[in-house]
């Protein structure tokens, strides 16, 4: 049967095979939040997780739904994949996202909030104030709040204010009239973005215990008459108003791309607004004014049983030194070849080096850059950078490597989203020290991830590399999971150095040795490899497909492996987060598993790993399985060609497949299930743990 027959015999186009992917998201939010249920992990830890799901769900109303409420006003008639228009999406995700964020105050108030008192920590409400704290705290809000607050009676030369994202704010009704006689009955108080959200009593003022706080907010409803003299106020309320945070570059227009990028930074905080918390015991009527002054409607209200932005409780875990309610201390290891050899480049030069992070340290990465500044062999040296910071140890050897003397060039990507400003910083940084920087392609972000250094030995010129699946950022690289690759191969080096002309120069599209490249090579390369699969199984050679990535969107993607189901391929998928893919449909995905992993580091590394009728082959990737990566972004995949290495991926990728502690897996309603022991005889298998173990 030719490879395309099974397609048109069931249309795997039809809606129906296509979850929705912005509910998927919204699953994956849910898998975040049952890690703080969970009663294994650390207490201090599922308070973490609960504010992560808080914040990943500021983003996807900041940038996700933003963008389908773009389009609904654009095109509403238009469908995705899943059939869905605009205004059908937005519907489903209203009742989605209400559930979630009642689950997330719930999960505080019900759980984590008494477990926490139980372990001497208290979120001291107002009621409970003693008059020791009582007094303090009036202190606090005359000497530390009252000088920088500023309300607004709202009346016709006091029109209301234009409010920050995602800022704290209050909505008081007031009667009584003030010195000119005025009263509108309303005022918005701004709580400046500087202040603490939470402040701990000192002890030994209050009498307090050890890990006693008080909201920002309690101290505000507490004392904020005191701001209205001579007033009476009647009610004071939190609320929040989330924008759209995803800014648009004209990228046909613009003469400067950092200009045009720090002109819409500018804006970032006044979008479009796209949500609204309010205090749940705010009146209807008062809620009816705010809905109206945003003009929004009901659906994107939020009626919330607590703190607004519940992001900014994830201060505690700074605050309270109790290293007994969190994640025992870990410390990465440095691999035996680098720790036995001073000189990197020799030990690159023996024989290929995968870093596995975060069980192995970042420290080898920035090790090579280091190095490569002070070396007099070392010539020149080209880096992409997407999220990093300027007082990154790696920053600092590439101004030495150019102050030095070596051509150092660095592509930086403005456009990596929430780090705009840290990058536009870093190439300031970077420029002043005479480093050639340039911003890549204008219109593909350059998210491929790799470094070059090019070493004279001898009379021989050389290139070494590292290629990798996640930022040159040493701190995500302590909780994100990740592969890095050091090589000196030359084919590999020579593709570098192509990718690198292409991103600083112009030119025709040049073929690569080794490397797959987006949004030229890539996604056709990976489909080829599916159906080459799809050919093995129809042989009866060994045919299977491993893929581990964060998402999986892109549709033609998606009906590649449905049709290596079909063809009887054995297809395992590791998404962390957003799969748009139905496993388990007859007659088309009953081969294809897909499960998330939800532990204690942040899954990231990209692997697509193919049997090859026994010929295996194994790529990492900085990209994933998305329509962006593939086609409006410059990515890079990379084979793992030292068998040794390549079978430490695939060790690692099966014992994912066995995890069934921390693994999730995809139904094709597009729930998830939590996967558990099917019996007490079998052993509990937590990969992360177990890589912990190993590498320690």
């Amino acid at each position: 049967m030719d490879i395309n027959e099974a397609e048109a015999i069931i249309d795997l186009q039809k809606p129906e095979l296509y979850i929705n992917r912005e509910q998927s998201l919204l699953e994956f939010n849910k898998r975040v939040l049952a890690q703080a249920k969970d009663e294994k992990v650390p207490l201090l830890e599922r308070l973490n997780y609960m504010c992560i799901s808080c914040s990943n769900l500021d983003e996807f109303f900041e940038v996700r739904v933003a963008s389908v409420i773009q389009m609904a006003a654009i095109d509403p008639k238009a469908v995705g994949p899943d059939g869905l228009t605009p205004n059908e999406q937005l519907e489903l995700i209203s009742v989605h996202a209400h559930q979630l964020v009642d689950e997330q105050y719930k999960v505080l108030n019900e759980i984590l909030i008494p477990k926490l008192a139980s372990e001497n920590i208290h979120f001291i409400r107002r009621k409970e104030w003693t008059e020791a704290q009582q007094k303090w705290l009036e202190a606090y809000f005359n000497d530390e709040l009252l000088p920088i607050l500023t309300p607004v009676g709202l009346d016709s030369a006091h029109p209301f204010p234009r409010i920050l994202n995602k800022s704290l704010n209050f909505i008081i009704s007031l009667t009584g009239k003030d010195a000119f006689g005025r009263n509108s009955g309303r005022a918005i108080l701004q709580a400046p973005r500087a202040l603490p959200r939470i402040i701990q009593l000192p002890a030994e003022e209050t009498g307090s215990g050890p890990a006693d706080f008080v909201f920002l907010s309690s101290i505000i409803h507490a004392f904020v008459d005191q701001l209205f003299n001579g007033m009476n106020v009647k009610g004071c309320y939190q609320f929040r108003v989330t924008r759209n945070s995803d800014f648009f570059v004209d990228d046909d227009a613009i003469d400067d791309l950092l200009l045009a990028v720090e002109g819409e930074l500018a804006m970032r905080n006044y979008g479009d607004e796209v949500r609204l918390e309010i205090d749940a015991k705010c009146p209807d009527e008062t809620v009816t004014f705010l809905l109206d002054r945003f003009e929004m409607s009901r659906d994107r209200l939020f009626l919330v049983d607590g703190p607004v932005n519940l992001n900014r409780i994830q201060e505690i875990n700074a605050l309270v030194g109790r290293p007994d309610l969190k994640f025992p201390s870990f410390k990465p290891v440095v691999p035996q070849q680098l720790e036995r050899s001073k000189d990197i480049f020799a030990a690159i030069k023996r024989h290929d080096i995968l870093l596995h992070h975060p069980f192995e340290s970042f420290s080898p990465v920035v090790e090579f850059v280091r190095q490569a500044a002070v070396s007099p062999d070392v010539l020149a040296i080209k880096q992409t950078l997407y999220r990093t910071g300027a007082d990154s140890p790696i920053v600092g050897a590439l101004i030495k490597a150019a102050r030095a003397g070596k051509v150092v060039t660095v592509v930086i990507e403005l456009r990596a989203r929430f780090d705009e400003k840290a990058n536009i910083d870093l190439a300031s940084k970077l420029q002043e020290a005479a480093v050639h920087v340039v911003y890549g392609v204008v219109g593909y972000k350059t998210h491929a991830k790799m470094c070059l250094v090019l070493r004279r030995e001898g009379k021989q010129l050389r290139n070494y590399v590292h290629l990798g699946t996640g930022n040159y950022h040493p701190k995500t690289a302590q909780i994100y999971t990740d592969y890095g690759l050091f090589s000196c191969d030359k084919e590999l080096g020579e593709d570098v150095r192509r990718v690198f002309a292409q991103l600083t120069s112009l030119g025709k599209v040049t073929k690569l040795n080794k490397l797959l490249q987006s949004p030229f090579t890539l996604h056709s390369g990976l489909i080829d490899k599916i159906e080459r699969e799809i050919l093995h199984a129809k042989n009866g050679k060994p045919a299977k497909i491993i893929i581990q990535v964060n998402a999986v969107v892109e549709e033609q993607s998606i009906r590649a492996l449905y049709r290596a189901s079909q063809a009887g391929v054995e297809v395992k998928l590791i998404v962390r987060g957003v799969c748009c893919l139905k496993p388990g449909v007859p007659g088309v995905s009953e081969n294809i598993e897909v499960r998330s992993i939800i532990g204690r580091f942040l899954e990231h590394a990209r692997v697509y790993a193919f049997e090859n009728g026994g010929d295996r082959e194994v790529y990492a990737s900085s990209a994933d399985l998305m329509n962006r990566n593939m086609f409006r972004r410059v990515e890079i995949c990379f084979p793992i060609e030292n068998k040794k290495l390549q079978s430490r991926i695939l060790q690692d990728l099966n014992l994912y497949l066995k995890d069934n502690t921390q693994a999730w897996l995809l139904q094709s309603d597009g729930s998830y299930q939590r996967l558990k022991k099917t019996d007490d005889a079998e052993e509990s298998v937590q990969a992360q743990a177990v890589l912990m173990h190993e590498f320690q």
